[in-house]
């Protein structure tokens, strides 16, 4: 189409919608207004000339890039751009001697290391000298918690800013900006409707670039009437739009937050809670026979004996899993979720087993008594083991007040039943049991 071709006339045209329309100003830049609204700190900074090595911490399409040379541009420093899958130990090393250099002209040099947690320790511990001594104002942006993955070293150097999702009026700003400005559409005649500019501002989810995108496939893709204006289709937008990709990593941050959103509503008999940040597992991509090995966990450590029925459902849920696969075993997951929402809740054996592998990791390790002690040879026997055994089924009660604890640990109490669902008349038979015996 011949209006579609004047996209692409020059190089700068021709580049993604998302870089065409890339900020300069903080007065340009879109969200964040935390960071960099009138007054506060990291525009302070900025506006000061104050800018020292910091971390840009957030969710992918948030503006971390584009901060970063907003800052280069209004400190008039010297913008280079580092990627830890393209760079070594060498490559930074010319680029820091060459911003030493600069250094001593007066000159200062911005560098940005996109997904620094991806850099490796070495090439991490390479930036130190060069942060120490003032060399370079080091950026780095990650979407993982810096804390667990930066150096230590390195992030005590380094302010760690946190960057937010965009809200759908935020995306609406930008999307109605590229709709009219020189740099995006401005220059088309386009025919959107502002129901469809919401829907791609949801679809988004808080990501500036994946909203820039969507409208860019859309009228690229749209139908041009007998006047010569681009309508955007609703039904080629329900196709750029016909899976919304959710923030989730399956070996980062968010994949902990996931399991452990799912493992708290559960544990808070909230089956709707759980079934939704399940099916966000999901729908990131996560392993189904992860997820079904968390419930038979949960089965035994949050309900335990309030219903000894649960650990046999979440490992025949894990076996389901296993047959089927995705996608038919999602409801077999949300069978077990549901299910061990709802179960009555005990952490008992979780207490239970906790206390026992502390003084088993602290205490002396105690002999068996020999009373309990099998004596296969005539010397063992010879040795008293086995003696004073006392077989429980010889007697009535099926009892004996045999001790099996050894004598430092004797009396020692680990398993605690509660009064919940099944548990309680495992109490009431635990309480007769200590009770015969203390006669």
């Amino acid at each position: 189409m011949q209006g579609q071709m004047s996209l692409f006339d020059d190089r700068e045209q021709s580049a993604p919608l998302a870089s065409r329309l890339r900020p300069e100003t903080l007065d340009e830049y879109v969200g964040q207004q935390h960071l960099v609204g009138k007054g506060r700190i990291l525009r302070q900074l900025i506006e000061k000339d104050q800018v020292s090595s910091m971390i840009f911490w957030g969710p992918p399409g948030v503006g971390k890039t584009t901060l970063a040379r907003i800052i280069a541009r209004q400190t008039e420093a010297e913008f280079v751009e580092f990627s830890a899958v393209t760079s070594g130990i060498k490559e930074i090393k010319e680029v820091m001697q060459r911003a030493e250099q600069n250094r001593r002209y007066g000159m200062r040099t911005l560098l940005f290391a996109d997904e620094i947690h991806r850099f490796n320790k070495a090439q991490q511990d390479a930036f130190l000298p060069w942060v120490e001594k003032g060399s370079i104002i080091l950026v780095g942006a990650t979407t993982e918690n810096p804390s667990f993955e930066i150096n230590s070293a390195l992030l005590s150097r380094c302010k760690v800013f946190i960057l937010k999702e965009l809200e759908e009026a935020d995306l609406l700003q930008l999307l109605h900006h590229a709709l009219h400005s020189p740099k995006g559409f401005g220059n088309l005649q386009l025919s959107v409707e502002e129901d469809q500019l919401a829907a791609i501002a949801r679809f988004a989810n808080g990501d500036a670039r994946t909203a820039l995108n969507t409208l860019e496939m859309a009228v690229l893709n749209g139908k041009m009437d007998e006047s010569g204006v681009i309508c955007v289709d609703r039904e080629v937008l329900e196709q750029c739009m016909n899976r919304r990709s959710l923030l989730y990593d399956k070996t980062g941050e968010e994949h902990y937050n996931l399991i452990s959103a799912l493992h708290k509503s559960m544990r808070n008999s909230d089956p709707d809670a759980a079934v939704y940040w399940m099916c966000r597992m999901l729908d990131g991509g996560e392993d189904p026979l992860y997820i079904a090995r968390r419930l038979i966990r949960f089965a035994s450590e949050d309900v335990g004996m309030a219903d000894p029925q649960a650990l046999q459902l979440a490992v025949s849920v894990y076996q389901a899993c296993h047959f089927l696969g995705m996608p038919e075993c999602d409801v077999h997951l949300t069978h077990a979720v549901v299910y061990l929402s709802m179960a009555p809740k005990s952490s008992a054996l979780y207490r239970a087993c906790e206390a026992c592998k502390r003084d088993v990791r602290e205490l002396p390790a105690e002999p068996v008594p020999l009373q309990i002690r099998n004596a296969p040879t005539g010397l063992m026997r010879e040795l008293h083991y086995g003696e004073g055994y006392q077989y429980a089924h010889d007697t009535e009660e099926k009892l004996t007040k045999m001790q099996c604890l050894p004598d430092a640990l004797a009396g020692r109490r680990y398993y605690e039943p509660t009064a919940e669902g099944g548990e309680r008349q495992v109490k009431e038979r635990l309480e007769q049991i200590l009770e015969w015996k203390a006669r």
